[in-house]
């Protein structure tokens, strides 16, 4: 009803038809009001209206009480048609309006003379407007103030949201710089399971100065020291399981018992860095006495003179020699020498590989990893590297081997003991020492490759015939004498019955194996190979 009401005072659509409502002032006793009377027994009420010449009744806090009376539609209807009117007062915001003003005053009346309101509830009103209005400026500041405070307090957030991402930002450009920095001058992760030494850089100084060892504690030194960047020695040193890529070319050749032997050659940025740590590091660490193989001035002969003229001569293989030394070893290996954690474990990568399975899958070659990281055949450091792991062993070896009245000497994977006392200790027990001792310090013994030979019989060592002098294998000189004597006649090429690929070759090679044995025997064969290929 009072949305229709102002609705229609306010010209936007005419009212409907009022309800019959009584005028309130009929209804209500008004003698609470200030001002108003009411009939009491023996007395007659005051007259509330207002006549020409008469004063108006004071009731209502001064309002008139006629004003009060119901209107009809009609003069409803002329009043919202109104266009004198002025609506200030109406449109300010959270504001009573004051009751000076014609509409008010007919939206009061309407209101009252409708039920919809008390006069006391309209006389409080009005009151609460006036106290009010005085208040209104101090409110439209605290309101100017309160949306000032919101605005600053938004754009204070909105800049320090931008402060925040700009210091995000410069501080992942100062991450990235960092990391290409880092990356530029440093290592710290070459591979799973690979890297974990490479944060500690401490080195003893004092040991590698004393040994005469190149002093390094980092990866940016070794790089230095190689003469190469550091985002390129992380390239040849990276360990992956399955990479698209290896350093190495890989290739199976025969064995004589039968089998095959994995030989892994490395490409030349690779073979060089090997180079140099094999010249500038491996080769400056001494090795065992006992040790001949892969050692300038030692050979298979020097490993064989010292188990000349013995009455038995024990020989013994290490199985998977280059393989069962891993990653692991080599590591501890380049640490026992000085080097600092970081610098071994680059050592020990560039120096080991993985047997490796080319697989393809969706179109891409792989090589997968199928075993741990050891020493492959074919590369310059892993026989130098054996030699100094296998420094405890012959130490161990020799001892033992002095204890029970026996000589020792290895070449490679290749373990000699001697005796020339009939009544040493006996065969069954150096062997099971033997074993123990080389599974002791992780090595297995290859049991289809022992061999005890006694005086009775041919006795040889790393192919060196042993009993009574140096020589080869009688069936060996017999058979180069036969190749030369029937070429004589037939020619070299006829002799080639097993189809060497490089027949001149190899018999070079055989007779100057012959001659690093026997010089003697080696030089009338090789006055005869001479002979026949200028016939």
């Amino acid at each position: 009803m009072l949305l229709r009401l102002l609705r229609f005072l306010f010209g936007i659509s005419p009212p409907t038809a009022p309800r019959d409502v009584r005028s309130s002032l009929q209804e209500r006793d008004l003698s609470g009001v200030p001002g108003s009377t009411k009939s009491t027994s023996g007395s007659s009420a005051t007259s509330l209206t207002t006549g020409a010449g008469r004063s108006a009744p004071a009731g209502l806090s001064g309002l008139d009480t006629d004003r009060f009376r119901p209107q009809p539609g009609t003069d409803l209807t002329s009043l919202g048609r109104m266009t004198d009117w002025q609506f200030s007062a109406a449109d300010t915001r959270n504001l009573i309006p004051s009751e000076e003003s014609p509409q008010v005053r007919a939206i009061d009346r309407a209101m009252v003379g409708m039920g919809l309101i008390t006069e006391t509830e309209l006389v409080r009103i009005h009151d609460i407007g006036r106290q009010m209005a005085p208040l209104l400026s101090a409110a439209s500041f605290i309101q100017s103030a309160g949306a000032s405070a919101v605005k600053e307090s938004r754009e204070e957030r909105q800049r320090r949201k931008a402060e925040k991402k700009e210091t995000a930002r410069l501080k992942q450009i100062a991450h990235l710089e960092q990391v290409q920095h880092r990356k530029a001058t440093d290592i710290v992760f070459l591979g799973r399971g690979v890297s974990r030494g490479l944060a500690d850089r401490r080195a003893n100084i004092e040991k590698l100065q004393d040994a005469g060892l190149p002093v390094m504690s980092s990866p940016s030194d070794v790089a230095n020291a190689m003469g190469l960047t550091v985002s390129r020695l992380r390239w040849l040193a990276f360990h992956s399981e399955a990479p698209t890529r290896v350093h190495y070319v890989s290739f199976e050749i025969p064995k004589k018992s039968g089998g095959t032997r994995r030989l892994s050659a490395p490409h030349r940025q690779l073979a060089a860095a090997q180079h140099w740590i094999l010249t500038r590091v491996l080769n400056l660490v001494p090795v065992h006495e006992n040790a001949h193989g892969f050692i300038t001035q030692r050979s298979v002969v020097t490993n064989a003179v010292p188990h000349v003229n013995s009455s038995i001569v024990i020989n013994a293989d290490l199985k998977d020699f280059f393989p069962s030394i891993t990653l692991a070893r080599v590591d501890g290996l380049f640490r026992s020498l000085g080097y600092s954690p970081a610098v071994a474990t680059i050592f020990a990568l560039l120096c080991t590989e993985c047997p490796r399975q080319t697989v393809q899958m969706h179109g891409t070659t792989y090589f997968a990893a199928t075993g741990p990281r050891a020493l492959p055949q074919g590369a310059c450091t892993s026989p130098a590297i054996s030699n100094r792991i296998t420094h405890k062993l012959d130490r161990r070896m020799s001892a033992m081997a002095a204890k029970l009245g026996y000589r020792y000497t290895r070449y490679a994977d290749d373990i000699t003991w001697s005796t020339s006392d009939e009544s040493a200790v006996a065969v069954g027990y150096v062997l099971a020492r033997i074993r123990h001792i080389a599974e002791d310090e992780g090595f297995e013994l290859n049991h289809a490759k022992t061999r005890v030979q006694r005086r009775s019989q041919q006795q040889s060592v790393t192919g060196v015939v042993v009993n009574d002098q140096l020589g080869v294998a009688r069936e060996t000189v017999r058979t180069i004498r036969a190749i030369l004597h029937n070429a004589e006649r037939t020619g070299l090429a006829s002799q080639n019955r097993n189809q060497h690929p490089q027949f001149e070759s190899w018999l070079t090679g055989m007779i100057g194996w012959i001659s690093m044995v026997n010089p003697e025997q080696g030089q009338k064969l090789r006055q005869h190979f001479d002979k026949v290929r200028g016939s």
